[in-house]
């Protein structure tokens, strides 16, 4: 299996994500062009009740084989029983080091749906897309990056020994360097959940969630209206916002509010709010969720070893494809590695140390198992009846996977139909997630309310970056009630004291 979240090696084609709102968590009367708030507040209020969502992705380099399928595939089977399953041909992630030559990739991207199909993925229970067809990821994409500090890129795990494995590419763009982004989009751009990963590749999820924290912090906290006023004159809240980092000096109080959010960054988010307190947090801020960041499902990614014993790839030649005919499948058995120190028939060998016999342990009946694991140690049986009764199990379990995919193969169109369909749903819920990410980078609704009512008060958010606070039109609200008031004769510090 390709290493998850991460920009697999030329012969591996899948890339793993996951992710969570299915398609009834935008209720009821929500649209894609509602306000952030409302579908914030919405996608709150159906949280508990709609199903988990998991995302997943393969990179469409060429056809599947057994080691794709135990690696990924068999947990996309699992999955797409308990979860709203989103499963896409990542051709946009294939040009990370594909991107000379782009002629195979639709022949590909039919190779990888077919496999797909014909192992069981079954698009009744999962929407099965291109990624490319729903080119509100590669929007997500780049707004992304433009807030993403080029250094967590940079120290990625895999960047910079991905460099060194594929040196017969020209790597120094910025399509691979800026992977995790599209990555993340990939996921959040659905609201994930969770990330199907291997316990090693649990630091991507991370570079994920990190990104969405700070796109939230940066679009989704404000001042309330006239929260900042109020915050200043609430002695318990000026004394915690002045023992803030700030580090410019500001004489309006519409900078000195952007200053004061600025530095919340500095400290964290959840530091402040715990310093602040929960109750004066929600009387002076508000916070909206814009992307949800995911969590992790670990998952049981077992590998299996290619016919010479070492990893199964497609540049090793050591394959066995999930479209193998019968012979090809017993020619590629026989000539399988077994254990090392078995030299001569008479022998007794070790199944702890054969590939042959994990092979067995999933293609073969507990009889069999048995069979061999005994009579293998007391050199009962030779190394060829091992793999002769293996290739048998293998031609087995293979006959109906390939079945289905002679179905398919005589009625190519019907794949297409099925990416196409899927596409078109996932693309709706992709609509719905830049709906609210426009409106919070680019305050749509505000400026639209204020166009159709300009009496009414505007100034109820604030954007982190920007121009002084704006004015508002209503009369001056009496501040909510604190604990404690401003002491007498203080006054807003100047800032970087």
């Amino acid at each position: 299996m390709a290493e998850t979240l991460s920009v697999p090696p030329e012969e591996n084609s899948e890339q793993s994500f996951a992710s969570g709102v299915s398609d009834d968590a935008i209720p009821a009367g929500a649209s894609a062009m509602d306000s952030a708030e409302n579908v914030s507040a919405k996608l709150k209020d159906v949280s508990s009740e709609r199903r988990k969502r998991v995302v997943s992705g393969m990179r469409p380099t060429g056809p599947l084989h057994i080691g794709h399928f135990f690696g990924a595939l068999s947990n996309w089977l699992k999955l797409q029983e308990e979860y709203d399953c989103y499963f896409f041909v990542a051709d946009w992630h294939a040009l990370t080091t594909h991107y000379a030559d782009t002629s195979l990739v639709a022949q590909n991207t039919m190779e990888v749906a077919t496999d797909w199909l014909s192992v069981g993925v079954d698009p009744e229970k999962a929407k099965v897309f291109i990624q490319s067809s729903v080119p509100e990821h590669a929007e997500l994409h780049l707004l992304l990056s433009m807030i993403t500090p080029l250094g967590w890129l940079e120290r990625v795990p895999t960047y910079k020994e991905q460099i060194e494995n594929l040196r017969d590419k020209d790597l120094g763009t910025y399509g691979f360097l800026g992977y995790p982004l599209l990555q993340t989009a990939d996921i959040v751009i659905y609201d994930a959940d969770f990330v199907p990963v291997g316990e090693d590749q649990v630091p991507h999820v991370e570079l994920s969630r990190e990104v969405v924290r700070r796109f939230n912090f940066m679009f989704g906290l404000r001042w309330k209206s006239r929260g900042f006023e109020w915050a200043i004159n609430d002695g318990d809240a000026l004394r915690i916002l002045t023992a803030l980092p700030l580090t410019e000096a500001s004489g309006g109080q519409g900078e000195s509010s952007i200053k004061y959010l600025q530095a919340i960054g500095q400290v964290g988010i959840e530091n402040f709010r715990q310093k602040l307190g929960e109750e004066r947090f929600n009387r002076y801020f508000d916070e909206k969720l814009i992307l949800v960041a995911p969590g992790h499902l670990l998952t049981e990614t077992p590998r299996l070893t290619g016919t010479d014993g070492r990893r199964m790839a497609k540049s090793y030649g050591n394959a066995i494809w999930l479209k193998d005919s019968v012979e090809e499948i017993r020619a590629k058995a026989k000539n399988m590695m077994t254990d090392p120190a078995r030299v001569r028939r008479t022998d007794p060998g070790n199944p702890d140390v054969c590939p042959v016999f994990s092979y067995h342990k999933l293609f073969s009946d507990a009889g069999t198992i048995d069979l061999v694991n005994r009579d293998c140690r007391t050199a009962a049986i030779g190394c060829v009846d091992c793999k002769r009764m293996m290739a048998d199990g293998l031609i087995r379990w293979i006959a109906p996977v390939q079945a289905r995919r002679r179905q398919y193969e005589a009625n190519p169109a019907r794949v297409w139909e099925i990416l196409d369909a899927g596409s078109k749903t996932a693309r709706e819920t992709a609509q719905q997630t830049m709906a609210r990410v426009r409106n919070a980078v680019f305050h749509w609704d505000d400026a639209r309310r204020k166009a159709s009512d300009p009496a009414t008060e505007f100034a109820s958010t604030q954007p982190l970056a920007g121009a002084e606070l704006t004015d508002v039109t209503a009369p001056a609200a009496k501040p909510p009630e604190t604990t404690k008031s401003k002491p007498k004769g203080t006054s807003l510090p100047a800032e970087g004291k």
